[in-house]
């Protein structure tokens, strides 16, 4: 890291001690009671926080990618992406999977072609970042590039994928992904595709009706051919969104480890969007990771009988179903602007004073249950993701300062933040190579 980046993160961590003993929830008394300490003590603290985020190769499993010049409501209030490169200086962040995503749209040729030029518009976006050399990042295309990178202190970009409408019918079209760069493939977003069944069904408004749960019963055969060419490739295969049935087909298909690039626990937040304990065990029984998000409508307390009422009120006041996927859905189907401003605010208000701490609770829940080794942070930035604590990438050093307060060891944080990440990449890119060679090496038997 930089001597630039040190001097930043120790301004922030400046800044992050102020707050840090409103932060609840600790797992561990030591940590506890450091981080209320004062003087020394509390400097001595925040050293090691820091000397552990610069020795951590610290990465985001997912962002949104922001095309210069159009407008966004999702980026920040420099009218700027979450994860520009600047931030994640400013954030000790080291790399961010970068994904090529679409919302859904309409499965025919003209909806194809539409989401394949936008997807190439995302992709030359991420590509111009890495070619400005003021950025000082670039394109990590293996495992041991991303950590190459780290050690060169180099902004790491990598590339992922969402949403199988890009490919229209076309398994083959994966591996035109691939040799653009992208090395994680998530097969939905919002709505079931020709591939798989999504957490989130569409809602029509015109009619009225939403798309049925599932589709297909998880992975279409499409899917099934996705999951087998992704794992040819050795790239990683991304579950966030998928279906439930969609997900534990995926797991248990995968010749490699899953990752879900932005999820959280169902167990704490009751959400279709986020993993049920069952997919977490199976995640964990196979080698896989969970990276958890600061989303608000991933981390509320869905446990609360009057909030889910209050919900529902404010959305019948909007005229868009009361029954929700999570608080904010629908938002885009409601026409008037001063009526969805309402909408937005009012849920807002009622979610409450969401933060850091909360996110972590997801981890630790996840942590708790199938291990370390299996969890990790993915933010959905870009994306409508963002909450107080950790707002951008030029916070990321918060989520080291609430690891070590929870007694997390500088191991565990390590692991957290890149290295179960780098691991399952590993195992892809090895047992793709592995299987690569069987059909040379039976040749040669005699």
């Amino acid at each position: 890291m930089s001597a630039f980046i040190r001097q930043s993160a120790e301004a922030l961590l400046c800044t992050a001690c102020l707050s840090i003993s409103l932060l609840a929830g600790c797992s561990s008394p030591t940590a506890t009671d450091t981080a209320e300490q004062k003087g020394d003590e509390s400097e001595a603290f925040l050293a090691a926080a820091q000397a552990i985020h610069t020795a951590a190769l610290t990465l985001d499993a997912h962002a949104d990618i922001e095309i210069p010049g159009k407008p966004s409501a999702y980026v920040g209030a420099d009218g700027l992406s979450k994860v520009a490169p600047e931030k994640m200086e400013v954030g000790g962040l080291d790399a961010v999977v970068m994904s090529v995503a679409v919302s859904p749209g309409p499965r025919t040729a003209e909806g194809y072609a539409a989401a394949q030029k936008l997807a190439a518009t995302k992709l030359a976006a991420v590509k111009a970042i890495v070619a400005n050399q003021a950025n000082n990042a670039v394109l990590a295309l293996t495992a041991e590039a991303l950590i190459s990178a780290h050690a060169a202190n180099q902004c790491a970009l990598v590339l992922g994928f969402q949403n199988a409408l890009i490919l229209g019918t076309d398994v083959s079209a994966i591996e035109t992904f691939y040799a653009d760069g992208v090395r994680l493939f998530a097969l939905t977003h919002m709505g079931h595709n020709a591939f798989a069944d999504s957490s989130r069904p569409l809602f029509d408004a015109a009619s009225g009706q939403r798309e049925a749960t599932a589709e297909h019963g998880g992975l279409s055969d499409l899917g099934v051919a996705a999951i087998a060419q992704i794992n040819d490739l050795g790239a990683v295969v991304d579950i966030s969104q998928l279906s439930k049935q969609a997900a534990l087909q995926a797991i248990e298909l995968s010749k490699s480890p899953v990752i879900a690039s932005h999820s959280n626990a169902k167990g704490l937040t009751n959400v279709s969007r986020n993993l049920s304990d069952e997919e977490l065990d199976r995640i964990g029984e196979t080698g896989g990771v969970v990276h958890v998000a600061p989303f608000r409508g991933y981390l509320f307390d869905t446990s609360d009988a009057q909030m889910d009422a209050d919900i529902r009120a404010i959305r019948r006041e909007a005229n868009i179903d009361e029954e929700y996927l999570y608080p904010f859905e629908l938002y885009w189907e409601i026409d008037d602007v001063e009526v969805k401003k309402t909408f937005l605010t009012k849920v807002s208000n009622l979610l409450g004073p969401i933060s850091l701490e909360d996110m972590l609770n997801h981890l630790d829940y996840i942590a708790n249950r199938i291990g370390v080794d299996h969890v990790g942070i993915g933010t959905d930035f870009n994306h409508g993701s963002g909450i107080p604590g950790y707002e951008d990438a030029s916070e990321s050093l918060n989520v080291t300062i609430g690891l070590l307060k929870r007694g997390y060891s500088a191991e565990d944080i390590k692991k957290i933040w890149g290295g179960n990440f780098i691991r399952v990449w590993r195992e892809a890119e090895a047992i793709a190579e592995a299987n690569a060679l069987q059909p040379s090496q039976a040749a040669q038997r005699p």
